[in-house]
């Protein structure tokens, strides 16, 4: 499964990856200013948590998805490392290019929610909703596609779900763009900015 963050060979140590994209490749939806302390400064930060927790302790050759689903992981260094996880998956959700569902996940998308307004309405309502800090995700559950939201640093990854597309509803990821306009941050995400190759090459 897809890891995101790197581990260096060199000094065996959890790595940032770079932005698939320009900081300034989404404006005005998304400013370079945001990319600049959402990646720069949040996402870096839990990188170099992970690494301070992990240092000297068998965790550091392990991958973020084995300290995110091993029941044993601390509550801290599961924050850290999930967090990590999840923005890293969340860059790979993001395309410059407006695209739409093709395939097997427009089937899908077809098939549950009727059509593509009403899945994106449903998936507004659902990231909105969620209360405090968080994510919203598209999950294959097995069988069907899902919509859900999680708390915090929750992921699917610890209860089997295979994310195919997220986004993040932390304050620091729309707040210097939306203030409190939340529901209008997604709605442009699912609508304008959503990778739907990546979500269909996690789907396949």
């Amino acid at each position: 499964m897809y890891t995101g963050v790197q581990l260096s060979n060199k000094n065996i140590m959890f790595e940032l990856s770079p932005l698939p994209f320009s900081k300034d490749a989404f404006e005005p939806h998304i400013s370079a200013r945001t990319f600049e302390f959402h990646h720069g400064k949040h996402h870096a930060g839990y990188v170099t948590k992970v690494n301070a927790l992990t240092e000297g302790t068998p965790q550091a050759d392990w991958s973020l998805e084995q300290i995110i689903t091993d029941p044993h992981t601390s509550i801290g260094l599961f924050n850290n490392a999930a967090q990590a996880w999840n923005h890293e998956f969340f860059w790979n959700c993001l395309s410059p290019q407006k695209m739409v569902p093709l395939g097997d996940i427009a089937d899908m998308i077809a098939q549950q929610w009727g059509d593509f307004e009403s899945f994106c309405d449903e998936f507004v309502k659902a990231g909105a909703g969620q209360f405090g800090s968080g994510w919203v995700w598209l999950v294959h559950n097995g069988e069907d596609l899902e919509i859900r939201s999680t708390a915090n640093a929750e992921t699917p990854l610890t209860d089997g779900g295979k994310p195919l597309l997220v986004c993040d509803v932390w304050e620091h990821a729309y707040y210097l763009d939306y203030q409190n306009r939340r529901p209008d941050f997604l709605k442009v995400f699912i609508e304008e900015l959503a990778n739907w190759e990546w979500a269909n090459q996690q789907l396949n």
